[in-house]
């Protein structure tokens, strides 16, 4: 009898363990972001959204008002993740370790550029991460003019480099490969350059790979010498 008691019970405890989670804004919005990441933002939809959950659709509403709230909640999800510039490191390194956690943070979310570039984005995550930006440049120096300035331009970089890196035909590793099989096509007494550049690439002399932070530094040496204007 006592055997038959602890079976109900632990088979009672088992069905509870095996109930999914209260829904909340937050399990919604985490379920969002990952069929972001798996197919696309244009994957998106409320219905998948509902399927994922393994809820009616109509339930959703109760913790996001539409698909809309939905895309801005899962972007300042992943502006949660960038690691915003402190101001107890100096301007140049707090904002170089912003654009590379960003850049690295962008790649692991491929749909999120173009809907950070493409939107309004008012979240807290995004208040915070502007608004630190914002201090460490004039902190640094920079007036609100230059200030403004300088982040945008960082970010442009971040940006373009993150969405040609993307959508580029070919990985980093697979240069020297694609120069080889594409050699024919350039020859030297037409392409000089190029062909020259080519065989750099194929005797291992360059590989590409450390393109964004060369740029990223590039950017930050030239913005030094505008701290001091108006």
């Amino acid at each position: 009898m006592d055997s038959e008691l602890k079976q109900v019970s632990c088979d009672g405890q088992n069905e509870q363990s095996r109930q999914p989670a209260p829904l909340n804004r937050e399990r919604v919005l985490r379920a969002a972001l990952r069929l972001a990441d798996e197919g696309g933002i244009e994957s998106l939809s409320m219905r998948k959204l509902a399927q994922k959950l393994g809820v009616k659709a109509m339930s959703l509403y109760n913790h996001v008002a539409n698909k809309d709230d939905v895309i801005s909640g899962i972007v300042d999800m992943v502006v949660s993740e960038i690691e915003v510039p402190s101001l107890e490191t100096d301007w140049k390194t707090a904002m170089r370790q912003r654009a590379i956690s960003a850049h690295q943070v962008l790649r692991r979310h491929p749909w999120a550029a173009l809907a950070l570039m493409s939107r309004a984005n008012i979240g807290p995550a995004m208040l915070r991460y502007v608004d630190a930006t914002l201090g460490c440049l004039r902190e640094a120096g920079f007036s609100f003019e230059m200030a403004d300035h300088a982040w945008n331009v960082i970010d442009s970089h971040i940006y373009g480099f993150t969405l040609q890196e993307l959508n580029f035909p070919f990985e980093a590793a697979e240069y020297a490969a694609v120069a080889e099989d594409h050699l024919s096509l350039i020859p030297a007494d037409q392409y000089p350059y190029l062909n020259q550049l080519a065989h750099h690439i194929i005797e291992g002399h360059y590989d590409g790979i450390h393109n964004f932070e060369w740029g990223l530094d590039v950017i930050l040496n030239g913005l030094d010498a505008w701290r001091d204007q108006p």
